[in-house]
């Protein structure tokens, strides 16, 4: 199986102002371009062609394939990435399920906190991440390309805090770029069917 960048499920422009045309241009054609170019180079002769991308994050993180974890992850990653996006996103209003959980957590606006401040808090690159564990929602990160695949867990969300993802609109304000991106951003209904 040779791995395929995905199209973005809306125009450049579709998610400005919260995103540029430029930023998606770049993150999407260059940077998620590139993941996909390596992990095809990387994955022949690993023994994992073949598996499920899914199967491939997680054997790749327990075999310190450090090469396929942060190509192929990343691939994983940014796949659902677009999707976690759509314009007029954000918002308070969950789908049941995930709102049941949420509750369970400590309601809104402790998993919009917590969630903020993971990806306000991963040192260098890396992810920010609602999961799923046991059957309870968690908020975590990651450095580079891993992903809680990889950790044990069912990712539900994740924003990519590189630089390549918010420098061009933000420069280096990270946490404005976050909170732009969860309340304006996020496809709450791609949460909810990451949940299965």
């Amino acid at each position: 199986m040779t791995f395929k960048l995905p199209e973005l499920p809306y125009a450049y422009d579709a998610l400005q102002p919260y995103m540029s045309a430029e930023t998606l241009q770049f993150h999407h054609d260059k940077h998620h371009q590139a993941y996909v170019d390596n992990g095809n180079k990387l994955i022949v002769g690993s023994g994992l062609e073949g598996k499920s991308i899914e199967d491939i994050c997680v054997a790749a993180f327990a075999g310190k394939n450090a090469g396929l974890v942060n190509n192929i992850g990343q691939h994983y990653n940014h796949t659902h990435f677009w999707n976690w996006m759509k314009p007029n996103g954000g918002g308070k209003t969950l789908p049941g399920r995930l709102e049941r959980l949420t509750d369970e957590y400590g309601g809104f606006d402790k998993m919009r906190a917590d969630f903020l401040n993971a990806g306000a808090t991963q040192f260098g690159s890396g992810w920010a991440w609602l999961a799923i564990r046991d059957g309870k929602l968690e908020v975590t990160k990651t450095p580079n390309g891993e992903n809680p695949l990889m950790h044990g867990s069912q990712p539900i969300l994740g924003v990519d805090v590189w630089e390549h993802s918010y420098y061009i609109d933000y420069r280096n304000a990270r946490p404005k770029y976050l909170e732009a991106w969860f309340d304006h951003l996020v496809n709450w209904e791609y949460v909810d069917q990451m949940m299965g």
